[in-house]
């Protein structure tokens, strides 16, 4: 999980793409496809070390990679 974030995209073949969404209470998403592949959606106009953390425990949950929670106010939810 030490590898630069745009690597780490492409050794794991996760697509990241700017979410339209704009509440601030959003911090990003993973949508995983049916025909395979994921996409991670993360929001514009967040600073460097947000937008970086939050992609690489995104990505961690879905290779199940075990980590401590984040700290609040960041939670996560699974759908």
């Amino acid at each position: 999980m030490a590898t630069p974030l745009p690597r780490l995209l492409v050794e794991t073949g996760v697509e990241l793409f700017e979410s339209s969404i704009t509440d601030a209470n959003f911090c990003g998403a993973v949508v995983q496809r049916k025909k395979g592949g994921i996409l991670l959606s993360m929001p514009t106009g967040r600073s460097e070390l947000e937008t970086d953390t939050v992609a690489r425990y995104l990505i961690a949950q879905v290779f199940d990679v075990d980590l401590p929670d984040l700290p609040p106010p960041f939670r996560t939810t699974e759908i």
